[in-house]
This record gives C-alpha cells, sequence and structure tokens, in this order.
C-alpha cells in the first residue's frame, strides 16, 4: 500500500467574539483538512492549524509524500524535518500566546498532521477503530469540560451577511452563569474552565465563586493564560483556595509558576510553559506545574503525546488535553487518543460547542456529546467521513474571508485602538 492522493484544503469557518489575554478571535478560525488516499483506495484524514505558515509547509511536504508507505512513520519524520529545513516561510507571526503559532514547533505540527492521518488510514486498512493501534481503549466515553469566554455580543466589521451570535454578551458574573448554564444544559459536562487573563482580577475571582454557588460540586478551572503577574497571582490564589480543580497557567514563566506553588500549595496546569521535552525536563527541576494540558497538535502527534502521557506517570504528574478553535477530526483524534492513555487525570478541554451546526464539515453533522463526555465507537479509524459539499463552502469562505494567520491584537485595536497585547497585563 503507497499513498497516491494527498488533499490539503484550507478552511474557514465562523468563530464567536471571545475574549482572552491577547484579545480577540477574529470572525473566522482557520484550519486546514488533510485527505489522503491510497493507490488500494483507503483514505486516511487530518486537520491541522490554517495559518498560512503551516500551509505553505504542507505545500511543500506534499511532493515527498507520494508513494510513501503509509505505515512507515519514521520515513515520514525525515521528509518533514527536510521540508521544514528547506522551506522559507513567507510574512510574519504576532500572536504567540497559544504553542500552536510557535515557528520553533514546526516539524512537531506537521509531523502530527500527517500522522493522524496515516494512522487513520492504518486502521482502516486493518478494519479497526485507531484506538486500537494505540494499545486499545481503556476507556469507553471520554470526558470533557466546559469552555466558557468572557465575549462580546457580536463582532464588528463584518458586513451584513454575517450572522448574530447566539451566545449574545458575558462580562458579568450573573451573564457567566447563565452561559455555563445553557453550555451545560446542551451537552451534559460535569466540569468547567473559564477563559480568564481578560476583565479585572477580582471580578474573575467573582465570577468562579457565582459558578460554584450555582454549579456546586463541579469542578472548576480558570485559566488567565499567563496575564497575571506573580504578585496578582498569587492575591487571586489566596481568593480562590478552595474552589479550584486545579489553577491553569496564571502567570507567564515557568520560574513565577513555580513560586506561586511554593507559596500557595495550589496545583498547577499549563499548556504554555511546559510544551517540548526540553521544558518538560526543567519543571521536573523546579517543580513548576503538576499538570501537564497536552496537545497532539504541537506535541508531535498521537504516540509522541502517549509518551508524554508515560513520563507524567513515571514523575507523579496529572495529566489532561488542551484545546484550540477545531472540528470534528480533531475531536476524534483527541477522543481516540485520551481513550487509550490510562493516566488521563481531568477532562479534556474543547471548543467544540463554539461551532456552528452547519460549519461542521462530518458526514451526519456535529459529534454527540453523552454527559459531557464523546464515545469512541467501533468503526475503523478515526470513524468520521468528510462532507465534501460542506468542505467546499468553508474552503469559499476561507478565499473570501481575508485572514491567514491569526491575530487576537489586531483584531482587538479595531474595538480599542489603544491595545498592546502585552502580558502581564494584570
Amino acid at each position: 500500500m503507497k499513498l497516491k492522493t494527498i488533499k490539503i484544503t484550507p478552511i474557514a469557518f465562523r468563530d464567536p467574539p471571545l475574549l482572552n489575554a491577547a484579545g480577540i478571535h477574529e470572525p473566522f478560525a482557520l484550519r486546514t483538512i488533510i485527505e489522503l488516499e491510497s493507490d488500494t483506495g483507503h483514505i486516511g484524514l487530518g486537520e491541522t492549524y490554517g495559518d498560512a505558515p503551516v500551509i505553505e509547509l504542507l505545500e511543500a511536504l506534499r511532493p515527498s509524500l507520494a508513494g510513501l508507505d503509509p505505515f512507515d512513520l519514521n520515513g515520514l519524520r525525515e521528509r518533514v524535518r527536510k521540508a521544514v529545513a528547506s522551506t522559507r516561510i513567507s510574512g510574519n507571526t504576532e500572536y504567540l500566546l497559544a504553542p500552536g503559532t510557535d515557528p520553533k514547533k514546526n516539524v512537531q505540527k506537521l509531523y502530527s498532521a500527517l500522522e493522524v492521518a496515516l494512522l487513520d488510514m492504518q486502521a482502516r486498512y486493518l478494519g479497526m477503530p485507531l484506538v486500537a493501534l494505540l494499545g486499545g481503549a481503556v476507556r469507553e466515553t471520554v470526558p470533557f469540560s466546559a469552555y466558557l469566554f468572557f465575549k462580546y455580543a457580536r463582532h464588528i466589521d463584518t458586513g451584513p451577511d454575517y450572522p448574530d451570535d447566539p451566545w449574545g454578551e458575558t462580562l458579568t458574573p450573573a451573564q457567566l452563569v447563565e452561559q455555563a448554564q445553557t453550555m451545560i444544559g446542551r451537552y451534559g459536562f460535569q466540569s468547567i474552565k473559564l477563559k480568564g487573563g481578560v476583565l479585572e482580577p477580582d471580578l474573575e475571582v467573582e465570577c468562579i465563586k457565582a459558578l460554584r454557588q450555582r454549579f456546586p460540586g463541579t469542578p472548576l478551572r480558570i485559566d488567565p493564560n499567563g496575564n497575571w503577574s506573580l504578585q496578582t497571582a498569587l492575591e487571586m490564589g489566596k481568593k480562590l483556595d478552595g474552589y479550584l480543580e486545579y489553577y491553569e497557567d496564571p502567570s507567564p514563566t515557568m520560574e513565577d509558576m513555580a513560586e506561586l506553588h511554593r507559596a500557595s500549595g495550589l496545583p498547577l496546569a499549563t499548556n504554555m510553559v511546559v510544551t517540548d521535552l526540553e521544558q518538560f525536563r526543567k519543571n521536573i527541576h523546579v517543580n513548576g506545574v503538576q499538570i501537564i494540558l497536552s496537545d497532539h497538535h504541537y506535541w508531535g502527534g498521537l504516540r509522541d503525546t502517549q509518551l508524554l502521557a508515560r513520563m507524567c506517570e513515571v514523575f507523579g504528574l496529572g495529566l489532561s488535553m488542551h484545546s484550540n478553535s477545531h472540528l470534528g477530526i480533531s475531536l476524534m483524534a483527541m477522543t481516540h487518543l485520551a481513550a487509550s492513555v490510562p493516566t488521563l487525570s481531568y477532562a479534556c478541554d474543547t471548543h467544540y460547542p463554539w461551532l456552528a451546526d452547519d460549519e461542521e464539515i462530518l458526514v451526519g453533522g456535529r459529534i454527540p456529546f453523552e454527559d459531557g463526555s464523546v464515545r469512541v465507537t467501533d468503526a475503523p479509524g478515526l470513524g468520521v467521513e468528510v462532507d465534501q459539499e460542506v468542505l467546499a463552502r468553508l474552503h469559499r469562505q476561507y478565499l473570501e474571508c481575508g485572514i491567514r494567520t491569526r491575530d487576537d491584537s489586531a483584531q482587538m485595536r479595531k474595538y480599542r485602538p489603544d491595545w498592546s497585547g502585552k502580558a502581564p497585563r494584570f
């Protein structure tokens, strides 16, 4: 079996005006859909970032993939390294809050995108679910957490054809509780995460307390995305003591996190200061964080993330999953991976509830949640197929929207011209 066809399709889908430490989400989020086909007619699907540098690298890699044995993942890794080393990327990336935009991770990002698609193809060829290739399922369903955001009521400068945001404004504790009630009512989530670092820290603490009052016994988390100074994180940590399942990335550096943990004893989680093996080793030395939020999109794929899970087990660290704006292929890759990891410690993050119903590219539409969890099916591979009509529509939307690289700070300056996005802000 050899690879015959490599289809790379950049897409754009509507994204609500969600606030974060770097600014605000743009009206459209970008992703890239990868469809592979072998000479035996088997397919493999992948989903990754849609920023211009990623697409340039994928296109540079494409010629070397023809004829590759889908089981030759070492061969894939070597081709990826050569493509990244020999490709000059155009443009700049200002938005560096998320590791997914870090050019130092181009090898991991590119490899992961193709590894998922090849593992999907392998599993379809063998007639088994992808999780079976990862060692088998240790759980039938994978729990996810309600992911709450402060947000504006609508985007600006989007034109008359852009639909109103059905979620409305969320800038107060009461509005946040309403958002949580809606999301939990629809999907049954059993834990709650709040994207913080946006409003005054004391107000965000009041929001956590309001959530606790409305949802007693539900695990709560807050993620200021490194937008609080160490002093602010210490002060807010005292006020949040007893409310949090874990405290995620309140301060921007590993050294700050280590001092915060020593002073407060609070369990700290990250997807910002431990994002590769070098940082993992440093973290073990300084005890900066106690919980790693993995993400196969930039950790180097499904099997490299399994290795990370094993290392977390060896060193006594907790493990869960980070999320960015995504569609169903990524959600199912996360689900198969999480189902294979015995040491998954906490419900995973997902942006999936923020996706509009008519913009899921999968045949049959949105993937269902059962009591906040996604079930691993017995279908071969990832268990999903692409709706080509929706894919084509979202590709046209990509061509027309004008966004090529995510930049939350630039978008925020449309609302606030003096916005810098510099962290920590508080």
